[in-house]
This record gives structure tokens, sequence and C-alpha cells, in this order.
């Protein structure tokens, strides 16, 4: 009998605690008294747990509050990805409208800059030949300044009423008067006349590069004769003998000579006095370097 009693006591034991514990979930509400048959243990046991409950109860809350945070979150990252997309494609836009006007600014550059260098090498080209006109045009103002001086004293035994040297517009002008080269209406030329021709002819003919305009000047006296209609046909007349000595006698080339008659038509003093009628009557001529270099570059 004791021994049943010693194995049923542990048993009953563990029946009237396990009656007396009552259990309840962690959001049911807690019996306002403990059973008297609580062990401090099991106290302790309940007490745990109803501070795990208690925590449990906080974790919840506070995952409710991160499950809301992470909805906002994920509500702002697809907002923001949403924008950083729009922002992608405008970025994509203006990259490309950038370097299509950097494109189309790169060949207007490109197409000015080739502009550009064809305007400097015109106005390279353009400055040479300027240049080099500059340099011909002082050869010839040398030149001319040369002859001037060279004629003036190989007719220095001319008086100045006869025979003047002078330069006017890069030229240089031998006017001989009426009494040194002919008779009154006659164009046959004067022994005198014929050695101040000689003269210039020996200059002439060391100076290839002059051009000779041989020009008659004649007053305003009207003449008619049965050689000679009238001053421009005797000024004409006068002109062309002057040509054929020098070509004839002096063998100055042709083609470096031209006979023009001016007539009464380009006085250089007034025809109204005889001393301004005698200068009026004179041949002119006109000696100037040749143009062949010049008119090269003026082709150019």
């Amino acid at each position: 009998m004791k021994k049943i009693l010693y194995v049923l006591m542990p048993v009953t034991l563990v029946l009237i605690l396990s009656s007396c514990a009552a259990v309840y979930k962690c959001n049911d509400p807690k019996p306002s008294k403990q059973p008297f048959a609580w062990s401090k243990r099991l106290k302790t046991v309940v007490n745990e747990r109803d501070n795990l409950c208690l925590n449990l109860a906080s974790k919840v809350k506070e995952n409710g509050g991160l499950k809301k945070n992470l909805a906002d979150l994920t509500d702002q990252s697809n907002k923001l990805s949403t924008s950083y997309k729009d922002l992608q494609n405008k970025y994509n836009d203006l990259t490309n409208q950038s370097l299509s006007q950097t494109d189309k600014l790169s060949k207007a550059l490109a197409a000015k800059s080739e502009d550009l260098d064809a305007k400097e090498k015109l106005l390279s080209e353009r400055e040479k030949t300027l240049h080099d006109m500059k340099q011909i045009i002082a050869k010839q103002d040398s030149l001319t300044r040369n002859l001037n001086n060279t004629l003036r004293n190989a007719l220095l035994g001319f008086n100045s009423d006869e025979l003047s040297v002078e330069i006017k517009d890069g030229k240089v002008y031998v006017s001989m008067s009426d009494k040194l080269l002919f008779q009154s209406g006659s164009s046959a030329v004067e022994d005198k006349g014929k050695d101040a021709l000689k003269l210039l002819a020996g200059v002439l003919d060391k100076n290839s590069d002059i051009d000779i305009l041989i020009e008659g000047h004649t007053d305003n006296v009207p003449i008619k004769t049965s050689v000679y209609k009238d001053n421009w046909d005797l000024s004409v007349a006068r002109a062309t003998s002057i040509v054929r000595i020098l070509t004839n006698d002096y063998k100055i080339i042709p083609t470096r000579l031209t006979a023009s008659g001016k007539g009464e038509f380009f006085p250089k003093a007034d025809n109204d006095t005889p001393e301004g009628r005698a200068k009026n009557r004179r041949t002119e001529i006109i000696l100037s370097p040749k143009l062949d270099e010049l008119m090269k570059l003026l082709k150019v």
C-alpha cells in the first residue's frame, strides 16, 4: 500500500499543479488572482512568458511600423525610378540634340575655316601681286627719272624756247617747238630739228623698254592748202614725219612708235597772244616705260 502511495503522489501533484496553472494566450486577459498552488519557479516562468508577450507585442507593433515604412520607401523608390527614367530620357534627348548641334557647328566651323583659308590665300596672293606691282612701278619710276636726266644732258645744246624735257604722270615729255622742227605750214623736218632727233634717237636706242608716242599740235589759226585740209591734218603729217625719221634714219623699232595728231584741241597756252600760239605749235615726244609686266600682274 505504501508503495502505491509513493507512486501516485508525484502524479497527483503534477495533476494538481496543471489544473491550477491557468493557460492563456498573450492577448488574453490575465486572471486577477494567482492560484496559491503556483510554485515560485512557475511564477517566474509565467512572468517571463508575460514579458515575452509584451516584447512580442512591441515587436509586432514595431514590425507594423517597419512594414509601413517599407511600403512608403517602396512607393518613393518607384516614384524615384520613374523620375530617373524620365530624366534619363530627357538627358538622352538633350545629348542627341547636343551631338546634332555639335555636328552642325563642327561642319559650319569647318566650312568657315575653309572659307577663311581660301580668303587668306587670296589675300596673300593679292598682297604679293601688290608688292610686285609696287616694285615694277618703283622700277619704272627709277627708269623714268634716269631717262629724264639722260635726255636733259643729251639735249643741253638747245634753248628752252626750242626744246624742254619734263616728267608728267610717270612719263617723260620732250616738247619740241615748231620753229625747231618745221617751216610754217610744212611737215618737212628742218636740219636743226633732225640734229635734235638724232640725239634723242641715241638715247632711245639704249633704252629699249621705252614706248614712244609722237603727238603733233598746232595753234588755232586755220590752215587750208592743197596738201593739208586743216590743222588736224597738218599735226598728223608732222608726227608721221618724225616717226619716219626715227625709224628710217636711226633704226628705232617701228613697234615702239605711235604717231598722233591733236590739231589745235590740246593747247598748253592761250591762243589769243602770239607768244601763246608759238607755245602751242609744238611736237611732243612722250616716252613711257613698257607696261607689259604690270599688265600681266593686272590680269592675274
